[in-house]
């Protein structure tokens, strides 16, 4: 390539050609999409067979580039934003949140502090005080009380930094020779990033509780069997200290009972944590906030706004009832980042509030969300996907050969093919042959759970271009696999 025309790091003239050229091969992406295999159909390892063992020395165009992301990376992408991608839970791209990413990554800010970008500090404190007023959050989660909002990379970031706080606040109660007996509460439903919090923490594992469930509580945490794990714990010289209630868990959208929770967790003085990750993106809409009564009672309040409120990853969203605990246990003061601004207490450092020193402008996407859709937008997006669901849901219960095995509350169907009346595994192998069968088709993504010993299938709506078509056409994969798999036995 010329001197003339090689691409400078930083020049804007070229920065308007050649991102034109990309938002036109994201835009023909998005336009293809449903072209790909959902779910990538790639063998491990493939990629070092196709791309050179060392970088250029010399700079390539960016067309040469693009060629390869088709040609190479493509077949090796599982496309999250495809209209048949129904496992896990959504991660939502949406045309405003791409716009945020692209100013975002424009500015390009560490925003640690205030004076490093006040813009940055004061609209996520804004934006986060905005969804606190939409989801009816208590006033001490306002950054006008004693709390606060802040936007995390991830759900596990934000379990493990109020994990922390908890930890170091009783430690100061009771002394820090007390750690090794700390203990953690949950669920055995509740997201294994909160296992890993405590391992970061430096929880006792034996003393980390996730307390059994089942189908009598549709897999949600029994008041009575926390109440006694409380007191057996306490009668043995523990130290409760820290109680994670989930709202939407990943096997099957199961909702604890928060009101009772949060009772307990006052009574025994434990840090209330509640994770909506995904779920709480529902309780926007009037007809589900219901599902967080009893957040009255949290320490803290964490939902996804990347999984299912048409925010690109990542920005997760966390509030906390007394922001000083967050502040006691993350700060540090290093002489280096010392401003007049800060040293003052005039502002907010959310440096303090999280993990890592750096920070993106992430409210930016999120306030284009809120700004570009409005909250009735995200209203509408939410409920269809919930309507599709419950159209699969009504699809599944029609064909006698399978069931729905937990109830649906938002937009996750939990579901298996019914298998012979004397299988040995209960169908656990039918089952698993059936997702596989499905997935490599590679027009219909799911994934699976285990729920009471029986292995499960997940089918989760939450794709932004999801239709009721994909529904159907998901549904018939589902049927004719099944139909030959049966057919075999």
């Amino acid at each position: 390539m010329e001197e003339e025309s090689a691409l400078r790091p930083m020049d804007a003239e070229q920065l308007r050609e050649q991102a034109h050229k990309m938002v036109d091969f994201i835009a023909d992406y998005y336009k293809t999409i449903e072209d790909f295999p959902v779910l990538s159909q790639v063998q491990p390892g493939y990629l070092g067979k196709l791309l050179p063992d060392s970088a250029p020395d010399s700079p390539e165009s960016l067309q040469n580039v693009l060629d390869d992301v088709q040609e190479k990376i493509l077949p090796g992408v599982t496309h999250w934003q495809s209209p048949n991608y129904f496992a896990y839970f959504p991660s939502n791209s949406s045309i405003a949140g791409f716009l945020g990413e692209m100013l975002s990554a424009g500015l390009n800010i560490v925003g640690f502090s205030w004076i490093t970008s006040p813009a940055a500090t004061e609209l996520e404190t804004i934006v986060l005080d905005w969804l606190a007023k939409a989801f009816q959050l208590p006033d001490y989660f306002y950054s006008s009380g004693k709390g606060g909002g802040v936007i995390q990379g991830t759900a596990s970031e934000a379990v493990l930094v109020v994990l922390l706080a908890a930890r170091d606040k009783i430690l100061r109660r009771v002394g820090r020779n007390a750690l090794p007996k700390l203990v953690m509460y949950a669920s055995d439903q509740t997201h294994s990033a909160l296992l890993k919090a405590c391992q970061i923490a430096g929880i006792n594992p034996e003393l980390c509780r996730l307390l059994k469930t089942d189908s009598s509580t549709n897999y949600a945490l029994s008041p009575d069997v926390l109440s006694e794990a409380i007191s057996n714990d306490i009668a043995g010289g523990l130290v409760p200290f820290f109680l994670c209630a989930t709202v939407g868990t990943t096997s099957s959208t199961a909702v604890d009972p928060l009101p009772a929770l949060g009772k307990i967790a006052k009574t025994n003085k434990l840090w209330f944590h509640v994770d909506a990750a995904y779920a709480g993106s529902a309780c926007v809409c009037p007809e589900y906030r219901h599902c967080i009564d009893g957040v009255e009672e949290a320490d803290s309040f964490n939902m996804n706004a990347h999984k299912w409120f048409l925010t690109n990853f990542d920005c997760s969203l966390l509030w906390v009832k007394d922001r000083s605990s967050l502040i006691q246990s993350l700060s540090t003061n290093p002489e280096f980042l010392k401003n007049k601004a800060s040293q003052g207490n005039m502002v907010i450092d959310y440096k303090d509030w999280q993990i890592p020193l750096g920070r993106r402008f992430r409210s930016l996407k999120l306030w284009m969300v809120l700004r570009l859709y409005g909250l009735d937008g995200l209203r509408s997006h939410i409920r269809n996907h919930i309507e599709l669901a419950a159209n699969f849901e009504e699809l599944v219960r029609q064909d006698t050969r399978f069931k729905v095995v937990a109830p649906r509350t938002f937009s996750l169907v939990c579901f298996r093919l019914l298998p012979h009346p004397n299988s040995a595994d209960h169908g656990n192998k039918l089952n698993s042959d059936l997702l596989d069968s499905v997935n490599s088709t590679g027009n219909a993504f799911i994934t699976h759970t285990v729920l009471s010993g029986e292995y499960i299938l997940r089918f989760a709506v939450g794709a932004p271009l999801t239709e009721r078509r994909h529904v159907n056409m998901a549904w018939q994969i589902l049927q004719d696999k099944a139909t030959a798999l049966l057919e075999s036995l």
